[in-house]
């Protein structure tokens, strides 16, 4: 079992559900926000766009660097562990 989830090679296109459910609430708030300008509206939108770049801070900073299942193995480790 163990074997098969180290096997397991991670791309970009298995994350597209994940960043969908923070992509497309954003875009749809967009569209809504250029047919009829609000102020709540924007406020929402804003707040999308900031939980989306404080998701992708927590993840590639603080939880991928210090996660244990580095030393199991982890199929997700080639793609986000930095380049250079």
């Amino acid at each position: 079992m163990t074997g098969d989830f180290l096997r397991k090679e991670i791309t970009w296109w298995d994350l597209v559900p994940d960043l969908a459910v923070g992509f497309l609430p954003v875009v749809a708030g967009a569209v809504l926000l250029v047919r009829g300008f609000s102020w709540t509206l924007l406020l929402v939108l804003a707040l999308l766009a900031l939980t989306t770049a404080g998701n992708a801070f927590v993840r590639g900073v603080l939880v991928c660097r210090r996660c244990r299942q580095r030393e199991l193995g982890c199929p997700a480790q080639k793609l986000f562990e930095p380049r250079g």
